[in-house]
């Protein structure tokens, strides 16, 4: 069943109104016509809407309520993702990757060892690119919300910008403890907010570390081998999904 995102604006009591760019795609591309079902969601809670096209206009869509369900996609935790700029189009498969596995926001990171520097205007345009990817892969795994993709930080504004999560995570290759990293991945629990914390492809600076740990990150190992940027966040992400998933 096709999957649209809509505004909570256009959603009325009885029929929701379908517009932008998605009406084209309904039309023209997927040739839908009326008495075709859709999900659609409004990108900020879990709730499911299942409708049927009631109407086809020239610059919108009418769909009519079927029924309205409280979905158990989302994970029961909010994990945001701090990923240090890497090089190329990497953040596109990083942004791509984390919606499917569930992240709920991802803060790009101007760090010490970053090798890209954004100029505003770049900025701006790549900024609405990634949100543009974490839409489309919010629909194709079927989420209820639209991840953000926030703007380029700092990494000190990232640190205070997750101050006050529960849980702040730093994978770092010095750490060895892979029992402590175990143990401290478990005792996460749903409701919980949870920070990632991923350098670029040289890592962190001692001293972004060391901040890190001043403002309650937990250091954590992801293994004897050393993990590309592109992988690192992925992993955390995996294990705390399947850790967290239906608890």
């Amino acid at each position: 069943m096709h999957h649209f995102f809509v505004s909570p604006s256009q959603i009325g009591e009885k029929e929701i109104k379908i517009e932008g760019s998605d009406v084209n795609h309904i039309k023209n591309v997927l040739r839908m016509r009326p008495g075709e079902e859709l999900r659609l969601c409004n990108g900020l809670d879990n709730k499911d809407y299942r409708c049927e096209i009631a109407e086809i206009r020239e610059d919108v869509v009418l769909a009519r309520i079927l029924w309205i369900e409280e979905s158990g996609v989302e994970l029961p935790s909010r994990v945001y993702l701090f990923q240090g700029l890497p090089k190329s189009d990497k953040m596109e498969l990083i942004i791509q990757k984390a919606v499917e596995l569930g992240v709920y926001e991802i803060i790009p990171m101007s760090t010490s060892r970053a090798v890209v520097k954004l100029e505003p205007k770049k900025a701006e345009a790549k900024l609405r690119r990634w949100n543009a990817i974490s839409e489309s892969a919010a629909k194709q795994s079927k989420r209820m919300v639209i991840p953000k993709v926030g703007p380029v930080m700092s990494f000190s504004e990232a640190m205070k910008y997750a101050q006050d999560l529960d849980v702040k995570l730093i994978p770092y290759e010095l750490a060895k403890d892979m029992e402590k990293t175990r143990k401290l991945l478990r005792e996460i629990t749903p409701g919980q907010s949870v920070g990632i914390f991923i350098g670029p492809e040289g890592g962190f600076e001692g001293q972004e570390v060391e901040l890190a740990l001043q403002q309650g990150a937990q250091p954590i190992t992801l293994g004897r081998r050393i993990l590309r940027t592109e992988t690192a966040g992925m992993t955390v992400l995996s294990v705390l999904m399947f850790l967290l998933e239906n608890r």
